[in-house]
């Protein structure tokens, strides 16, 4: 492990705090991931890049055998039997658990796929809730035998209230919690914050036989059992979405403390900001919802959506705009034409390294790259950006596909022949019309003596812009031949 220690900024605390992991021969983190029923959204992405340059970090510091990633995939869920119900309305005809079973593959495959695309390593495990039942039956009915869970109308609840701390990780008193509570009030419930841990199944609903009837598990009891499965009860790192703080988080917590005796459960907690579209709130209703897979199918590449979402850190909010692809892009070309050819030096640059120990300060990190890149060391440059998960040959067809091929070089020949058509007639209002919607493309022109120009494609070429400057022109000649 390099001398810098690692500091990661723990919810619970709200500071930095050294990281000591329990055996720096298995340092484990636990990630939520998500609910297999639809793609995932622009929003979903940021966790899962956060939480990739966090264990890309550990490999580094501790060694790629010692540190093990867990992210799951919850595949039993009401939203999820949601669609299935929906698929069947609109005709399909298999039964609701084939089609349920046939949702989630296939939803997983495509996660698989958006998250290969941004550049993001596969976790050590990535659990499915379903193979897990026995395990959530297991620690459900310790709960019951403990006095901290209810059975009431075939709902098995936590009663919150059974663990002293419910509150802490999110900084909410009960009280509060109680006063402002939003959660449905079912007349069986204690307390209004008792949450589910399992429930009743019909006969048309997936469902498995419990001591408390044929049903469902509730989804925070979840990720405590598979976490402790795969990682023991107790581990090093839980992160998530702001967005699961509260209720999930705090529920999977209480559950877990109050199942096992001495159990700590995880001993530092990292919440990723929300995400904005433009300065709004993503939403349907907006308009301004979309996915990783629409933003990989209109043209932006996987690199340069990660980018996008290491650009500011990952704890404070993150704004999505077009203007920040672009200058991502732009960036990124830039860093590949200095990094042609170069292979990654044998050290991470310090301030670099530095800069993601200090709570993956990725800004600050990017900001050391740029002067990298502007210094021209090519081999610094791609040693700090396989750590970040960029510059990898792997997520480099965009950039090799961006330069302009035989039919965009005509292109450009034609345009410059056209304005040295228009600077020979003194036309130089048309000569600089030219010049300029080349320029806007990505093209530099260097005239040379005697009338002839040359030009070379800057990193940030834009095959639209050449095309839509041909247009411009065209409409142009056309009417002044009228």
């Amino acid at each position: 492990m390099g001398e810098t220690r690692i500091f990661l900024h723990d919810t619970p605390s709200g500071a930095k705090r050294p990281f000591e992991p329990l055996d720096p021969a298995n340092v484990r983190m636990y990630v939520c991931g998500p609910t297999v029923y639809d793609r995932a959204h622009i929003g979903n992405a940021r966790p899962v890049v956060t939480f990739d340059v966090l264990f890309r970090l550990l490999r580094h510091e501790y060694g790629e055998d010692s540190v093990t990633y867990a992210r799951n995939f919850t595949d039993v869920d009401d939203k999820i039997n949601a669609r299935a119900l929906e698929m069947r309305a609109a005709g399909d005809p298999r039964p609701l658990e084939e089609i349920v079973r046939s949702l989630t593959d296939g939803t997983i495959a495509w996660y698989h796929a958006d998250m290969d695309a941004l550049g993001a390593l596969r976790p050590t495990h990535e659990p499915r809730a379903t193979d897990y039942i026995d395990a959530m039956i297991a620690m459900i009915a310790r709960l019951v035998e403990r006095g901290c869970a209810y059975v009431a109308e075939g709902h098995v609840l936590f009663d919150v209230t059974a663990d002293p701390d419910y509150g802490t990780l999110s900084h909410r008193s009960l009280e509060e919690m109680q006063a402002g509570a939003r959660v449905e009030v079912a007349p069986y419930k204690k307390n209004p914050m008792d949450f589910v841990l399992w429930k009743p199944s019909d006969d048309e609903l997936p469902g498995w036989d419990s001591p408390w009837g044929r049903g469902r598990p509730g989804w925070h009891i979840e990720c405590s059992v598979m976490s402790e499965a795969l990682l023991g009860p107790d581990f090093d790192i839980h992160g998530g979405g702001i967005d699961l703080l509260f209720p999930h988080h705090e529920n999977e917590r209480a559950q877990s403390c109050c199942g096992r005796e001495g159990c700590t459960f995880a001993r530092y907690w990292l919440h990723n900001g929300y995400l904005r579209i433009e300065g709004e709130k993503m939403s349907k209703s907006l308009g301004n919802f979309f996915t990783v897979r629409d933003l990989l199918d209109q043209g932006v590449p996987g690199e340069v959506i990660r980018f996008v979402l290491l650009s500011t850190h990952y704890r404070q909010p993150l704004d999505w705009t077009a203007k920040k692809v672009e200058e991502a892009r732009a960036v990124l070309a830039r860093w590949r034409e200095v990094a042609a050819g170069a292979e990654a030096a044998g050290e991470v640059p310090a301030p670099v390294l530095a800069a993601l120990k200090d709570d993956l300060n990725t800004p600050r990190a990017i900001a050391e790259m740029h002067r990298l890149a502007g210094a021209g060391e090519g081999a610094a440059l791609v040693a700090a950006g396989r750590l970040l998960g960029l510059l990898d040959p792997e997520l480099g067809g965009w950039f090799a596909a961006s330069g302009p091929g035989a039919r965009e070089a005509a292109l450009v020949e034609a345009l410059l022949a056209a304005r040295s058509a228009a600077r020979k007639a003194r036309d130089f209002t048309r000569a600089d019309a030219i010049r300029d919607a080349l320029v806007a493309a990505g093209i530099v022109v260097m005239d040379r003596p005697g009338g002839a120009a040359e030009w070379k494609a800057r990193p940030d070429f834009d095959k639209g812009h050449l095309a839509e400057a041909a247009r411009l022109l065209e409409n142009a000649e056309e009417k002044r031949d009228v």
